[in-house]
């Protein structure tokens, strides 16, 4: 979901398995190429994409870029790439190893340049598969003197076409640029970024209404008001009657007192008195007793409880904290439900504002405001000012009542009586009201000032973190690179513990699947990345095949959980992929002298999908980057036909591969 400041499709959904986590989709263009583009820009794309570990989409973009005319050296190289990329030359059809020679034919019609060159030892590498050691020398001299683009581009694509000797000469170089590449650009300080969701936007709760009440009061008030007046003029005029000179005087203070009585009053009682409870207050209130039962809010209440644990004010242990700041924490998650609350928000969108509120909480207490209402003080001046503007007012009213009864005649005192009772009444409830008005009033505006306050720091918390996200996270060609120099040394490792070379296999395959639990995370239109995968890799020999499998835990490269077997080709009965639109893929292989082993190679993603995004392309993709294709094709061929497959697919029975004169 996107959230204005924020960048990411992301699920709340957490998949019937446990340990799948929804995955996050970081809303990146790289692959996006407009229905007009040029070629040119199809070209970058396609380059691209094949950097990052994906050349079936790699082919279709670099295909189309010169079926419409931008063709040189340079394209057409990373099309040969893209052609072999992650394949074995047992792989590629008889029309695409056609186009291939078609394609080595026009290598003497373009520019001398660096490019050129490395077209040109690209297809001498593959007319070399099947040769003698000896015969390699000369392709191989020329593969070292190519630039370190070219070069090291050639050794990563082309390391399953590769086979035997020519990958013996070669297998030197290919681990010492794994190892200068599997732990650089601060591999282990950076890869948790990837799995980050972008934050969603800071939100602050909004200022409340004017309540009924508020709205009651102003209307109630006119009618005090008018009463005030009438019963006010009745007394004052009963008094001018009586003693003019008095009545004056009297009339006089009472304006003075009850204007003063107003002007300070309504500072006092006007803002002391409003309702105990004020949107975005340093004290939230629990929105109810316990957490609703939703799992979006038991999460964000985990959370709260999570980070104010490991965010403790000096002297405090967690539990301790966790107890001193319980109905505090309470309300704030209770605020943050009910912010956050959509179908497609997830908590990890919104770990950043609890994460941020724990270390604020932390802060105050620090400095002794944590639990602070930083409600107005009413200054004593204006307190003082008040009871006397009401006593004089006070005295003002009993004195016009007494110069009014002062007349003599009968009925005057009645009147007067009434009159000072009816201004008594009127002007209290007149009073009442104007001040419950302009509570409700003041409440408002300090709602509206402490909600833009609240609003402001938290996007300020809000862009730190993004911009933090944004620096540290790695781009794909860095995951990819990563796992890549992860694999070799995976394979390197299992051909000395097995004292195999690259002469004694007939080929190999790795297959890389999630394993749980895991964080995956992926850039739109590119391949789901894990925290965790399980890597198992196929050695296919003369005598059978070696499997060899672990757990990687992507951040650091440590491994756990290592599993060795072998069995011959016989042993093998069946395989076969199973898909399920909810679940995901899984490879079933069937061993005669043991039960059928599951092996699930990638997680349901349908929902998991951009707005713009195709699920059957997507799910391609990511089935490609495990390996599937070329392990299933290898094992499938191998249960059906045993050890004739050895034959078909010795290096040694290769047949070349022909460069065009």
């Amino acid at each position: 979901m996107s959230d204005g400041n924020g960048a990411t499709y992301s699920s709340a959904a957490y998949d019937s398995n446990v340990g799948i986590q929804a995955g996050t989709v970081h809303n990146s263009n790289v692959y996006f190429v407009h229905p007009d583009a040029s070629p040119q820009e199809k070209y970058r794309v396609g380059v691209r994409l094949l950097e990052d570990g994906i050349p079936s989409r790699a082919r279709e973009m670099l295909t189309d870029a010169i079926a419409h005319g931008y063709h040189n050296a340079e394209v057409r190289f990373h099309w040969v790439l893209a052609m072999l990329s992650a394949r074995t030359y047992h792989d590629l059809s008889a029309e695409e190893v056609q186009r291939l020679h078609h394609a080595s034919g026009l290598v003497r019609a373009y520019a001398e340049d660096k490019w050129k060159e490395a077209l040109r030892v690209t297809f001498d590498l593959l007319a070399a598969l099947g040769a003698a050691s000896g015969g390699t020398g000369p392709v191989l001299k020329q593969l070292h003197d190519l630039p370190s683009r070219q070069h090291d581009a050639i050794l990563r694509h082309l390391d399953l076409m590769l086979t035997g000797g020519l990958k013996d000469d070669l297998w030197a170089e290919t681990l010492d640029r794994a190892a200068a590449g599997r732990f650089g650009n601060d591999r282990a300080g950076r890869v948790w970024a990837y799995f980050e969701p972008s934050p969603i936007g800071a939100r602050a709760v909004l200022p409340r209404l004017s309540t009924d009440a508020a709205a009651a009061a102003r209307e109630a008030l006119p009618l005090r008001v008018v009463l005030f007046v009438v019963s006010s003029a009745v007394l004052g005029a009963l008094a001018w009657i009586a003693n003019p000179a008095q009545a004056v005087f009297e009339s006089l203070v009472a304006l003075g007192a009850g204007r003063t009585a107003a002007r300070y009053g309504v500072q006092w009682w006007g803002r002391e008195s409003r309702p105990d409870h004020t949107a975005g207050a340093d004290t939230p209130q629990p929105h109810s007793s316990a957490p609703s039962e939703d799992g979006f809010t038991k999460r964000v209440h985990h959370r709260f409880d999570h980070y104010f644990s490991v965010r403790t004010p000096h002297g405090f242990t967690p539990d301790v904290w966790l107890a001193h700041t319980a109905e505090f924490r309470s309300g704030l998650a209770a605020e943050i439900s009910d912010l956050y609350r959509e179908s497609r928000v997830s908590v990890d969108q919104v770990n950043w504002l609890i994460r941020h509120l724990a270390e604020e909480a932390r802060n105050r207490y620090n400095n002794g405001t944590l639990f602070d209402r930083h409600q107005e003080r009413t200054p004593a001046r204006t307190k003082i000012l008040t009871v006397a503007a009401l006593t004089a007012l006070g005295a003002a009213a009993l004195s016009g009542f007494g110069t009014a009864v002062s007349g003599g005649a009968q009925p005057r005192p009645l009147w007067a009586f009434l009159a000072l009772l009816g201004a008594i009444w009127s002007g209290h409830a007149a009073a009442r009201l104007w001040l419950e008005f302009r509570r409700e009033r003041h409440r408002v505006a300090q709602e509206a000032r402490e909600y833009q306050r609240e609003l402001a720091v938290r996007q300020k918390a809000h862009q730190r973190w993004k911009t933090l996200l944004d620096e540290t996270r790695p781009s794909e060609l860095e995951m990819e690179t990563w796992l890549t120099c992860d694999k070799t040394y995976f394979v390197d490792e299992a051909l000395r513990h097995h004292r195999l070379t690259w002469r004694d296999l007939i080929t190999h395959t790795i297959l890389v699947t999630p394993a749980r639990p895991y964080k995956r995370a992926r850039v739109r239109g590119g391949t789901w990345r894990y925290s965790q995968y399980a890597i198992r890799l196929f050695l296919f020999t003369r005598d059978g095949i070696r499997e060899i499998s672990y757990e990687l835990k992507f951040a650091d490269s440590t491994r756990k959980n290592e599993e060795r077997s072998n069995y011959r080709f016989d042993a093998l009965s069946s395989v076969q992929v199973t898909e399920n639109a909810d679940v995901g893929y899984d490879l079933e292989l069937v061993l005669t002298n043991g039960p059928a082993r599951k092996i699930r190679v990638k997680d349901a993603d349908a929902h998991q999908l951009a707005p713009d995004e195709d699920a059957r392309e997507i799910s391609e993709i990511s089935l490609s980057a495990t390996g599937l294709t070329h392990t299933f094709r290898l094992l499938e061929g191998i249960a059906a036909d045993g050890k004739d497959w050895i034959e078909r697919h010795n290096p040694d029975n290769l047949t070349p591969f022909q460069v065009a004169g």
